[in-house]
């Protein structure tokens, strides 16, 4: 009866002892102190990815951690030189005979210990809460793309040719926007709005890679036409910053509006317009379909440089020359410089002392070590 009683004694310690180190789990598992200990010991290049709930007011302390290591190889090796011994002719007598579960739980105190020196090395790293908060105040701008589509922008001094390599880089340039409403407006000998302002970046890039020169079926370059839509579009916008990127291969030759009176136009509405003048110098080559095939003929590049220029300086923008792809990517790229969005952030911190849990954990493992070492795991020598 008295064995039936002890047998039931130990057993309840038992679950005691397991269920205190479970709790003990639990608490480092809900304060993340894992990830934490994880990101000090092992910084990642990319820190955006890692949400820090604990921060250490001296993380260098942790390295002590690594001590755990010969601490056991040293109770290993002193075990085996101070374990008594007892050296018999035989162990049959012994075969068959069931351990104890004291045999199991042996090493049980000095895991303890291990337990207790790790939490005490995260009390000596001072873990600390840290709850933040930042206002952003991103402030875009409005942004309309003016696109000559008309038959010469199919010339091929750009590569592929004039066309797609404008589409590339100005979905490019969409994408490099991310907090701006973007439009865009084609013309050739009219013109019509292919997307009103918008955030919608993917649909702006799809309809910016579909555009082709049949869009319109009257031929010419309407530039004041062009510039007047773009204006139109973005006049009424309440951003502080207001942009057209007029791009054209050509000179104005269609429509009723004169492309100076719609530079004044943009004036009138703040408005800062980019000119871009797409073509080599001298001569093109140009597809043409003959009974043949498709030939390359040579036409001479005609933009009207002048009225592009005026047109920037009546707006406080400015004209860029694209004669190729390079210069062209370089272009979009300064604009990008030029137009940069404007970021406000302001952030409030406030850290809070959570060495609390780890130190009482430490205490507990102690007591915890020191009852079972001197009741149930007691042993001589």
């Amino acid at each position: 009866m008295k064995d039936k009683n002890s047998k039931l004694i130990y057993i309840s310690i038992s679950i005691f002892v397991l269920a205190v180190i479970a709790v003990i789990c639990k608490i480092l598992l809900d304060s993340d102190v894992f990830a934490s200990l994880k990101s000090v010991l092992f910084p990642s290049d990319n820190s955006s990815d890692v949400n820090k709930i604990i921060e250490f007011a001296h993380p260098k302390y942790l390295y002590l951690l690594l001590t755990l290591i010969p601490l056991a190889a040293w109770y290993i090796y002193r075990r085996k030189r101070t374990t008594a011994n007892l050296q018999i002719s035989t162990t049959k007598a012994f075969e068959g005979v069931e351990k104890s579960y004291k045999y199991y739980l042996l090493h049980l105190p000095f895991a303890l210990r291990l337990g207790a020196i790790a939490l005490l090395i995260i009390v000596l790293a001072r873990p600390q809460s840290s709850n933040s908060w930042s206002n952003k105040d991103i402030e875009g701008i409005d942004i309309v793309m003016a696109m000559d589509i008309s038959g010469s922008m199919i010339a091929e001094d750009l590569k592929p040719n004039r066309m797609e390599a404008a589409k590339k880089v100005g979905a490019e340039f969409i994408g490099s926007r991310p907090n701006d409403n973007i439009g865009i407006v084609v013309f050739a000998g009219e013109s019509f709005t292919l997307s009103p302002l918008t955030t919608d970046k993917p649909s702006l890039i799809s309809l910016m890679n579909n555009i082709t020169d049949d869009m319109i079926t009257e031929d010419g370059t309407a530039i004041g036409m062009g510039l007047a839509n773009a204006v139109n579009r973005i006049k009424d916008s309440q951003a502080k910053s207001k942009v057209i990127i007029l791009l054209t291969d050509g000179s104005n030759n269609r429509g009723e509006i004169d492309p100076l009176t719609a530079a004044d136009l943009a004036k009138a509405f703040n408005i800062r317009v980019y000119t871009i003048g797409v073509g080599t110098k001298g001569l093109a080559p140009y597809p043409v379909r003959t009974v043949f095939g498709i030939q390359r003929q040579n036409i001479k590049v005609d933009i009207d440089e002048k009225t592009l220029q005026a047109i920037s300086d009546k707006t406080n923008g400015q004209y860029f020359r694209a004669t190729d792809n390079k210069s062209l990517k370089a272009i979009y790229a300064e604009i990008d410089q030029l137009e940069k969005t404007k970021l406000q952030v302001t952030e409030y911190s406030k850290k809070q002392e959570e060495f609390l849990p780890y130190a009482l954990g430490a205490l507990l493992l102690l007591l915890i070590e020191v009852i079972l070492r001197n009741t149930v795991l007691r042993h001589i020598p």
